[in-house]
């Protein structure tokens, strides 16, 4: 979360950086245009002019309000992530205590969840791999399913369509 955040901090400034150089860049035009008026009138060459620096300006202040509109809508994205990290730990907690898990078993579930296989959670858990089958298959058990895809499964469904859910809830409960 925190890599995303300066990513967007990095392109956002990146992107301030390139709109104040079209800033200068359509008032050095501006400043141009109006001194050539100026000096001969308005004739066929200054009215292009004219015309290219008016459309530098609105695409300034285009891009101005488009890049501020990104970067809000990248703010807003990473505030849902960080709502559905929540959401997803609570449901996590929730269901780990709806089934029973012991402390080991929930351990050992989650890192079934992020899909690491049993030699991975062994070596992270410094148990020996017949420990972690075993664990995995009470907590398999307990879930009231037959494998890791379907104990990922599970909360995928959950977050996806609450809604199935709680009718499948009802019917295993």
């Amino acid at each position: 979360m925190q890599h995303a955040a300066r990513s967007l901090e990095r392109k956002a400034l990146i992107l301030t950086l390139v709109l104040a150089c079209q800033v200068l860049a359509a008032m050095f035009f501006a400043i141009d245009v109006a001194g050539d008026i100026a000096e001969a009138g308005l004739g066929w060459h200054l009215s292009i002019e004219l015309g290219a620096t008016l459309a530098l300006v609105a695409g300034v202040v285009v891009g101005a309000f488009h890049v501020r509109s990104l970067i809000e809508r990248g703010r807003q994205d990473q505030e849902l992530i960080a709502a559905a990290r929540g959401a997803m730990g609570a449901l996590i907690r929730a269901r780990f205590a709806q089934w029973g898990l012991t402390t080991a078993e929930a351990d050992v579930a989650l890192f079934a969840i992020k899909g690491l296989d049993v030699a991975e959670i062994a070596a992270l858990r410094g148990s020996a791999q017949g420990t972690v089958r075993a664990q995995l298959t009470r907590i398999y058990a307990k879930a009231g399913t037959a494998s890791q895809t379907g104990l990922i499964a599970l909360f995928m469904e959950e977050l996806i369509d609450p809604a199935t859910s709680l009718g499948k809830d009802a019917v295993h409960g």
